[in-house]
């Protein structure tokens, strides 16, 4: 089987030739530059690393180290918007389209210290007067089209599209973590009309990148944190009351506009969500964050859910591979595919982008054994 076959047989949940593996798909499961740069040394590698994205600060993956290690995916990400570009403040910070400041971390990853609504006396008014981001910026679309049609004609391997930074995160950093979570509680009205406002803005730019790449994307991928470590950021019931419509609203028109499979990130132990998440058409399910209450135990995973959804990640990056041996990073990959693989409907990959702690040889031992382990 090709990449692309191979990948598309695990979504629809049919067993491929081998286990499909991902390394550098999207922005959420690839692996930090200096993690990259580290395993390149220890190959004898030189290309240059180049930087794919400033949030995260993950590469590109060079084309032959991705044959290499058997990758099956290749990822188009949607650029930023080019009428408000992002600006770099004197001490280092910079400053997004949608106005959120970031900082860079101790990880080497920017993080968003304030944003435009981060502030006690925002109204509804506000929202009217902000200078809002084009839904139809070309630069979120620029050479994506090219970038699609050269990678189905140069490889084999299945094309998937990350889609922009979807409204719960785009709200929390506008509004601030803390604050978005008291206006659920405390002003209800007002978290309702940002998230319609973003979700408005966000569906005018998919379907600009649809009509680009739609028909050449076998997968598309959106990422939005609906859970933590412990559980659902919020109740269930007040998911499926405040947050719940504007992600239906998103599955629906992506479903209406494109035949790739759909991919949903979410971070956290998302369990009690996941048929929420089926019953809006997602397909695929990522990172499977084996590390939170009660996505640990895959088997049971792949026995509930298995017949509805496709498990793509649950590849420890909490413990394992920075933490473990070769062999228990090697231990984890077979447990991972033996619970989730048979029958398919998985696709091994690790659970977020891989930081830059994490030794060379781990992430050498969890590609390795990803294909060694994963021929069914």
């Amino acid at each position: 089987m090709t990449g692309r076959e191979r990948v598309l047989a695990a979504i629809d949940l049919q067993e491929p030739d081998r286990v499909p593996i991902d390394l550098g798909g999207s922005f959420v499961s690839s692996l930090h530059w200096r993690a990259y740069e580290a395993v390149k040394a220890r190959l004898g590698l030189k290309q240059p690393t180049i930087i794919a994205t400033q949030r995260s600060q993950i590469p590109w993956l060079d084309e032959q180290f991705l044959q290499r290690f058997h990758i099956d995916t290749r990822a188009v990400i949607c650029g930023d918007g080019t009428r408000k570009p992002a600006r770099t403040l004197p001490n280092g910070d910079y400053v997004d389209e949608w106005e959120a400041v970031r900082r860079a971390s101790d990880a080497e990853q920017y993080l968003v210290i304030d944003g435009p609504f981060d502030r006690d006396d925002v109204t509804i008014a506000d929202l009217e007067q902000f200078d809002w981001p084009d839904g139809n910026d070309p630069g979120v679309t620029e050479g994506l089209t090219e970038r699609a049609t050269q990678l189905r004609a140069q490889t084999d391997c299945a094309v998937v599209v990350t889609l922009p930074t979807p409204v719960f995160h785009l709200a929390q950093f506008m509004r601030g973590y803390d604050r978005w979570l008291m206006d659920s509680l405390l002003d209800e009205r007002f978290f309702t009309a940002l998230l319609t406002r973003l979700t408005d803005i966000w569906l005018q730019r998919a379907d600009r990148i649809l009509e680009a790449v739609g028909s050449l994307a076998d997968v598309v991928m959106l990422g939005d944190d609906i859970a933590i470590q412990s559980g659902p950021v919020m109740s269930l019931d007040m998911y499926r009351r405040l947050m719940k419509p504007h992600h239906a609203r998103i599955f629906a028109f992506l479903r209406a506009h494109t035949n790739a499979r759909l991919m949903f990130h979410t971070c956290g132990n998302c369990y009690s969500q996941i048929p929420d998440l089926i019953e809006m058409g997602v397909q695929a399910l990522n990172p499977i964050q084996v590390s939170a209450a009660e996505l640990g135990d895959t088997a049971r995973l792949k026995r509930e859910f298995g017949k509805d959804l496709c498990f793509w990640g649950a590849i420890d990056t909490q413990h394992v591979l920075p933490h473990g041996t070769p062999e228990e990073v090697r231990a984890e990959v077979r447990r991972r595919i033996s619970d989730l693989a048979p029958g398919g409907g998985y696709i091994l990959s690790a659970v977020h982008n891989i930081q830059k702690e994490v030794p060379a040889d781990n992430i050498l031992a969890m590609l390795e054994a990803a294909y060694q382990y994963g021929s069914l």
